[in-house]
């Protein structure tokens, strides 16, 4: 046969290293401008501050042709807020005259609240910020709290300002057009916000502790300038009294907070009376697409890392019928190895949900299991993302070796891999994060998800996906519940509050299928019972 009919095919392992290659010269070509973006983040060669953005376009045409997916589109009332939002922050954006003004006030900082008593009345009035510091470096948990503060911001009619790291840079568009949200390099107060001394001195639950010490009845918050909201895995009970509504009056007069946390806190933004309203009318019909829209909005990766994420999806996911994102993440490799969470996971996309078809054993190799190759086969891609490669590795070799079972129909799965596989998380290195991002977006952008538990990569993913996923069974339930099913599936795709203020939240001592307390849009986690999530489960 003339082999000029049969062209060979690039081997898929050399396709696959030549995308990662790309990946890396794009991110060591982004590198170059890091240290001259963290000194100067409005310099319009950044790449934050490209003009031409193009994942936002691209990401609404993709949510569009994949609508069945999500519960309902933003309502026009959140989009006008949004609008007004955008015109609210270009007047009070870094590049602005009442910026400026309210800026000079931190200047006289020096040991003490007491030092920042507010001189002019007004200016708390004309523009109040927020700035964002992240309690960590990881990319999901930014994502989760920055996404919280911003629906913070807009609740409260603050600016919100982002205080990212160098590890940070360039990976998100600038998301209020012909505007920034980063803190310029040279801000007052910058380098001092994540001390630990900072905390001690300028948060609310120190305040709060001063006022308890004094016996005062009356809180003087709002004589301040500056105040540090502390809402981290760590904080303390008087750093949970944010979440009360009486704090909530007294922190409108105070012009500049900053609030650190990794934390996705804005569900309990759902029992506070002083909100509800509020976000009655921006979610007024599906509060489990809450994370979905904000994070649509506000997170469009720049043009550098939406080449990787087009490149990949075009190459090895737009094909299939079905694309199957895998997320396993394993606490302690050392003591659960992948030996044992592999049988797990077979189990729950094979068995209990179906999604995977299954396998004939290794010793049962019959030839009826061969389809005529003019049947047309069903084209299914697993998406493995896992710090461990050995997850890939197993998966990949059962699939393309040992023929599909009897009764499963006429499947054909392949198995790709996202670039995360280094054995343990660099987040500190820029350009770990670009590729973290990558796998996000590409897990998103999938049909189903299988995640692991207490993975705010899988909630990020899900989230973004407008999907409810299904979570894999916590490893050390392995021997202790060993006839509990081996994932569940989740009744909203939106992120858990794992450490929220417990001891505040109202009425919430009984359960009405698997709702928390008298609000109907907050339910129990399912990875993790103590904490709680959005969802339009009723009673």
């Amino acid at each position: 046969m003339d082999k000029l009919t049969h062209p060979r095919r690039t081997p898929t392992r050399v396709v696959a290293a030549t995308a990662v290659a790309c990946l890396l010269l794009i991110i060591i070509a982004s590198q170059r401008t890091q240290e001259r973006c963290r000194k100067n983040p409005l310099e319009q060669s950044c790449p934050s501050q490209e003009q031409s953005c193009v994942s936002r376009e691209k990401l609404q045409s993709f949510s569009s042709r994949n609508s069945n997916r999500h519960k309902s589109p933003p309502s026009p009332y959140l989009l006008s807020r949004l609008q007004e939002y955008e015109q609210h922050h270009k007047r009070c954006d870094p590049l602005s005259k009442p910026f400026e003004r309210t800026s000079q006030e931190l200047v006289k900082v020096k040991n003490s609240p007491d030092s920042l008593i507010r001189k002019n009345e007004d200016l708390a009035q004309d523009c109040r910020y927020i700035v964002f510091t992240p309690g960590n470096d990881e990319l999901a948990t930014t994502m989760l709290s920055l996404s919280s503060s911003f629906l913070y911001a807009l609740l409260t009619d603050r600016v919100l300002l982002v205080d990212f790291d160098p590890s940070m840079l360039g990976l998100f568009c600038e998301p209020f057009r012909k505007s920034t949200w980063l803190l310029p390099g040279e801000f007052t107060f910058r380098d001092r916000a994540r001390s630990a001394e900072f905390r001690q001195v300028f948060s609310l639950g120190n305040l709060m502790r001063k006022q308890n010490q004094k016996q005062d009845q009356k809180l003087q918050a709002d004589t301040e300038s500056l105040l540090l909201l502390y809402l981290s895995m760590d904080y303390d009970d008087h750093d949970k009294l944010f979440y009360r509504d009486e704090t909530q009056e007294l922190l409108k007069n105070v012009p500049w907070l900053v609030l650190r946390s990794e934390q996705y806190f804005l569900p309990y933004f759902f029992l506070l009376p002083c909100f509800r309203t509020e976000l009655d009318k921006l979610f007024p019909d599906d509060k489990e697409t809450v994370f979905h829209h904000l994070g649509r909005y506000l997170f469009n990766p720049t043009n550098q890392a939406w080449g990787a994420i087009a490149r990949f999806y075009d190459d090895y996911l737009a094909k299939a019928e079905q694309r199957v994102g895998l997320e396993i993440k394993v606490g302690k490799p050392y003591e659960t190895p992948p030996s044992i969470v592999l049988p797990h996971i077979l189990k729950c996309i094979q068995e209990e949900s179906k999604i995977l078809p299954r396998l004939q054993q290794n010793n049962t190799t019959t030839r009826t299991t061969i389809l005529p190759s003019f049947r047309r086969k069903t084209s299914k891609v697993i998406l493995v993302e896992s710090l461990l490669p050995e997850f890939y590795s197993e998966l990949k070799n059962m699939y393309s070796t040992r023929p599909i079972a009897d009764g499963e129909g006429s499947v054909s799965v392949r198995v790709y891999r996202t670039s995360s596989h280094e054995g343990m998380q660099e987040s500190e290195r820029n350009y770990h994060n670009m590729k973290a991002l990558v796998d996000v977006y590409l897990l998103s952008m999938c049909d189903v998800l299988v995640i692991s538990p207490f993975s705010t990569f899988g909630y990020v993913a899900s989230g973004l996906a407008g999907l409810n996923p299904w979570f894999l069974k916590n490893p050390g339930d392995y021997e202790t519940k060993p006839l509990e099913p081996a994932c569940r599936r989740a009744v909203s795709p939106e992120p858990c509050f794992l450490f929220h203020p417990g001891e505040y939240v109202p009425n919430a001592v009984h359960h009405c299928r698997g709702r928390l307390g008298p609000v109907p849009v907050i339910l129990y986690c399912e990875d993790f019972v103590y904490g709680f999530k959005l969802g339009n489960l009723k009673c």
